[in-house]
């Protein structure tokens, strides 16, 4: 640490030295302070002494109009981390605001530093606080209404009143008062009454802000217990007919659990379910080896081709968690999207266009339609081709970077704007899929045969079984080029690696509970691997207004939540894929997906989560029970 300290003095040394000798910078504030400090272990989050009191230092050739300056380095005051002055973290806002002549934020609960309002005169400083001091009242209006913050109250009333908001707005209405009896109070006067006020308005709203009621706590807390326990009750049944799954499952909630209340939680999170995916992946590997070789001829070859097989989606994971790099731990370090893709563009282009293709041939319907095979197949084309050069022409006005050695004119698509060409690509999408989803060729002699009912316990006739998962097949297509539209070009390659351990996982023998787990943890690791986290600073907004060009805050938020969660959303729709996949071999209720997946987000209070799954099984259920054609 401490060789990082003398790094950082020399830094802030040459800044001060530039503000010093180059007159334009005058009269500029450089602000130096910490959002935490840290205990003697190095860690932070807690509510230690150390943990609680950052730095703050305030530098400006400017300030020595009104400081003569202090000693440096000075012993410590009061308490260990005391050295000069305590202000709030609070306080920093209005200090600033109040310096750049900006208006306090209307609900901002600091106050302004009163050493610099020594650039202003006496005068000028008691206006300043009086703005401050009407700042803070809008919001104890608010928080005490029943408060007599309008009526005249005598001195002695502040003194012997108990409630905070009488007592403050008996000094409130001292305050209005002394406007009107100058001849007792001098302006000094005025000014200690309104530093008090406004030390204890901020006092008092700090405490209300953390003074929760104990027994909506307790209610909160047995509620969402209850809600735990039925889930678990009703998953209890599939983890012991399952033991295994059910070891897995407790392991990874329960580990999850523990983790919230590391230090770490918030910058790291995405180690713990890369670690986890990890694991349950190798052990489905190693399981379905198992399983493979003992029914297998025993050739060497075929042991082979079987670790392969077995250990292929813990190498895709493998390639996956180090695509983009998270968090603060490791996120300087070298990464596929950053440091390698932007070096190889021609790489980076050629895999984009051969996933398109790919993506193309999937959303072809495996059925025929009432316009025929190769108007299916040119639509496709076209949707595709329009949707890769979107995701040119937004590379030209984005990032330029990526489009580095290539043969592309920079002015080639400069005609269509980037708003009206998204509008095109999402007018197609919505086209394409409705379209064909009701254009499907149908005639009287199966009408009848093609409808069924999904049995609450019984498994899907094979036909019928194949050709749902036709119709879930062609809309994961269109949901897969959509989701692409919506992703840095960067991460569009990470839809084929989910291709590629979605169809070794269909290939294995796992039972609707594993695929259930799988999706769990793979949404989780996705949405990491696309370069998330916890930190709201990692929102991407760079495809939230494709197609906007207004304030649409609906659509933006939509497309905000598909672009930062492509990937679990992504593996959402394919765990329904696999479910219909594996329902022809499983005599079990497809409920278990339900079932296992309300017991984690119940025990974690995931509330989107759950929706999602809601929304999830709704419509594999709807799907069961639709009129569908022969594959042909």
């Amino acid at each position: 640490m401490s060789p990082k300290q003398v790094e950082m003095d020399e830094v802030v040394r040459g800044i001060y030295h530039a503000l010093e000798n180059q007159r334009h910078l005058g009269s500029t504030l450089l602000v130096l302070c910490g959002d935490h400090g840290m205990n003697d272990a190095g860690n932070h989050g807690g509510t230690s002494e150390g943990e609680t009191s950052p730095a703050l230092v305030f530098i400006s050739p400017k300030l020595r109009t009104i400081f003569d300056g202090v000693e440096c380095p000075t012993a410590f005051q009061n308490g260990a981390f005391d050295f000069y002055e305590r202000v709030d973290q609070t306080d920093i806002a209005p200090t600033l605001a109040t310096l750049l002549g900006f208006p306090i934020p209307k609900n901002n609960l600091g106050i302004v530093i009163p050493g610099l309002l020594r650039f202003w005169n006496e005068g000028k400083r008691i206006g300043l606080m009086e703005q401050n001091a009407k700042q803070i009242l809008g919001v104890l209006l608010e928080t005490f209404p029943s408060s007599p913050f309008n009526q005249s109250n005598p001195l002695e009333a502040c003194v012997h009143t108990s409630d905070k908001g009488e007592r403050l707005a008996c000094l409130w209405s001292r305050i209005r008062a002394q406007a009107f009896e100058e001849a007792l109070f001098d302006v000094k006067t005025r000014g200690a009454m309104l530093q008090t006020f406004l030390r204890e308005a901020q006092n008092a709203m700090s405490n209300t802000a953390t003074n929760y009621s104990a027994k909506k706590l307790y209610s909160g807390i047995a509620v969402a217990a209850s809600v735990v326990l039925s889930a678990a009750a009703k998953s209890a049944p599939i983890f012991v007919e399952q033991p295994i799954v059910g070891l897995w499952f407790t392991f990874t909630t329960l580990a999850y659990g523990v983790m919230m209340f590391a230090s770490s939680y918030v910058e790291e999170e995405h180690q713990y379910w890369y670690l986890v995916a990890s694991a349950w992946l190798s052990w489905l590997g190693v399981k379905q080896y198992a399983q493979r070789s003992d029914s297998g001829n025993g050739r060497i070859f075929n042991d082979l081709w079987l670790i392969m097989w077995a250990a292929f989606p813990l190498a895709t994971m493998r390639v996956v968690r180090v695509w983009n790099q998270t968090g603060q731990k490791h996120a300087g370090e070298s990464d596929i999207a950053r440091d390698f893709l932007q070096h190889h563009t021609c790489m980076l282009w050629t895999i984009v266009c051969i996933l398109y293709v790919a993506v193309a041939a999937k959303m072809l319907p495996k059925y025929q339609t009432l316009i025929g095979r190769p108007a299916t197949l040119l639509s496709a084309v076209l949707l595709c081709t329009l949707g890769l050069a979107f995701k040119v022409a937004y590379s030209i006005a984005d990032s330029p970077e990526l489009l580095k050695g290539l043969p592309i004119a920079p002015g080639i698509l400069s005609p269509v704007e980037l708003t009206t060409h998204a509008r095109a690509v999402f007018t197609g999408i919505v086209t394409y899929s409705i379209g064909f989803s009701f254009s499907r060729q149908e005639t009287s002699s199966h009408t009848r045969a093609n409808k069924y009912i999904l049995a609450k316990d019984k498994a899907l006739p094979k036909r019928r079984h194949e050709t749902l998962t036709a119709h879930l097949e062609f809309l994961h297509g269109v949901l897969t080029f959509f989701l692409m539209t919506q992703s840095r070009v960067t991460n569009i390659p990470m839809f084929a690696l989910f291709e590629l351990q979605m169809r070794t996982l269909a290939s294995m023998n796992l039972s609707p509970s594993e695929i259930s787990l799988t999706a769990i943890i793979l949404q989780y690791a996705s949405f990491f691997a696309f370069g998330g986290s916890n930190a709201i600073s990692s929102i991407d907004l760079s495809n939230s207004y494709n197609g906007v060009s207004g304030y649409n805050a609906a659509m933006v938020g939509f497309l905000t939540f598909c672009s930062n969660w492509a990937g679990p959303i992504w593996w959402t729709f394919a765990s329904m894929i696999l479910l219909v996949r594996r329902r022809e071999k499983w005599n079990g209720p497809l409920s278990d997906f339900r079932n296992i997946v309300t017991c984690f987000v119940a025990s974690k209070n995931r509330l989107l989560g759950e929706c999602i799954y809601d929304v999830e099984y709704m419509v594999l259920s709807r799907l069961s029970e639709m009129t569908v054609p022969p594959i042909g």
